[in-house]
């Protein structure tokens, strides 16, 4: 089993290292669309080998599922209003709950499953990766405690976390444009996405005080009655 490991790490830092060599030599010919995207791939793979090297928990995984599922359907339903949807602030929630690792996997999953909805593409590495790293951060121990207790740092972080969203989506804008990163462009971008930017940061904070608790309970339960750690 020691040796699986060993040979299954030496494959991923392989295929790491096949990646940014990649994208080094498609920077060279100016393809900045395509190294954006393989570095967000990269930046994933960590967290998601960590992940599969413990030892799987078939009721962790299922709540992990629940979780996605709870998120996707967030995000479903609210679809006709644009930039109000309480899907990122499950992501959080779970992140809070659980812990960094699961909120990484439940932020990038919601992202990928729910876009087999409203449609995958190039874009889709990017919400893994910035959904994923919210309910990341949200997940880290002095983090997860502070926004549990304290509903300001709450309504913060949820604002925070619809800025960050915000910004980073429109670096994925300004290349999908013509390839080639534009300051002047990507200013204009944030200027002309200014309402929808407030409307995300203020469904964030709403949702993630509104459902808190509920899922909070419900999870702690859920932990308790099936002993999951």
């Amino acid at each position: 089993m020691k040796r699986f490991f060993m040979r299954r790490s030496t494959l991923v830092v392989a295929a790491t290292l096949f990646i940014l060599g990649l994208a080094i030599l498609l920077f060279e010919v100016g393809q900045y669309q395509v190294i954006s995207m393989l570095m967000v791939i990269v930046a994933c793979i960590p967290i998601y080998y960590r992940y599969e090297r413990k030892k799987l928990n078939i009721k962790e995984l299922v709540l992990i599922a629940i979780l996605t599922t709870t998120a996707v359907l967030g995000r479903f339903l609210f679809y006709m209003i644009p930039a109000i949807t309480p899907m990122t602030a499950i992501i959080i929630i779970s992140g809070i709950c659980m812990g960094a690792e699961i909120g990484f996997l439940v932020g990038s999953l919601s992202a990928v499953t729910s876009n087999m909805l409203f449609g995958q593409g190039p874009w889709t590495p990017f919400q893994m990766f910035s959904w994923g790293l919210i309910g990341l951060i949200a997940g880290l121990p002095w983090i997860r405690r502070v926004l549990s207790k304290n509903y300001w740092f709450l309504v913060l972080y949820g604002i925070l976390a619809g800025i960050f969203f915000s910004f980073f989506m429109d670096v994925w804008t300004v290349l999908s444009i013509d390839r080639y990163f534009s300051w002047t462009r990507y200013v204009a971008l944030l200027v002309t996405a200014l309402p929808y930017t407030i409307s995300y940061c203020f469904a964030n904070a709403f949702f993630s005080c509104l459902l808190l608790r509920a899922i909070q309970t419900r999870l702690q339960r859920i932990l308790i009655k099936y002993d999951i750690k």
